[in-house]
């Protein structure tokens, strides 16, 4: 099986992410594979929380609004609480994975989340998710607490240290990282010299 020529890392309760995961679409040249992966885990010795370490909330969220405002998208909304805890999205965007819903599934969650203003810890709140790309309930509730799911997303994650992710969003082409959603640009840059050596 041919690896795809980019990652894109994501974990649901970063609203950087959501910045880059409504973009990376459109940004790269190439479809890039969507991992879900949990932040908390990725850097030994961090809390895995969304905010900037020895950021100060208030500018933190003010920037993120920003990018949003410039992005276009709509007027950002925190959820609450924030940071929350996205153990349970992780696992269902684990799940969306295997039947091949990762990308409507996490951005109706990241919208969910940060456009809605809802607490991606709340079940009823991600179900209304999954709800939105045609995954049932039930289904879902079941495949979230499969054990391959928590294990696939362990595993997800442990590789992605391993490649060298330590926060996301983040895009990986051959063994390189590129952080952030202004790091896109970046990864498309990278693309036409990764697309070349799989040809």
């Amino acid at each position: 099986m041919s690896v795809p020529p980019a990652q894109f890392y994501f974990d649901l309760a970063s609203p950087e992410a959501y910045l880059a995961a409504e973009r990376v679409l459109q940004v790269l040249p190439v479809s890039a594979e969507w991992q879900p992966v949990l932040a908390r885990e990725l850097s030994p010795g961090r809390d895995g929380a969304p905010l900037p370490v020895g950021g100060a909330e208030g500018p933190f969220r003010e920037e993120i609004a920003r990018c949003a405002a410039a992005l276009g998208l709509q007027p950002l909304r925190w959820p609450d609480p924030f940071p929350f805890d996205s153990a349970l999205a992780m696992r269902v965007a684990t799940y969306a994975k295997s039947i091949g819903r990762t990308v409507p599934f996490a951005q109706a969650a990241f919208r969910q989340a940060f456009a809605g203003g809802h607490s991606l810890e709340d079940p009823d709140v991600v179900l209304i998710a999954a709800a939105a790309c045609e995954m049932h309930p039930s289904a879902v509730l079941a495949g979230a607490e499969l054990r391959s799911s928590a294990a696939r997303l362990a595993a997800t994650t442990a590789a992605a240290a391993a490649a060298g992710v330590r926060e996301v969003p983040a895009t990986v082409i051959e063994g390189m990282v590129f952080v952030g959603e202004r790091g896109l640009e970046e990864a498309a840059l990278a693309m036409p010299a990764a697309g070349a050596a799989l040809r």
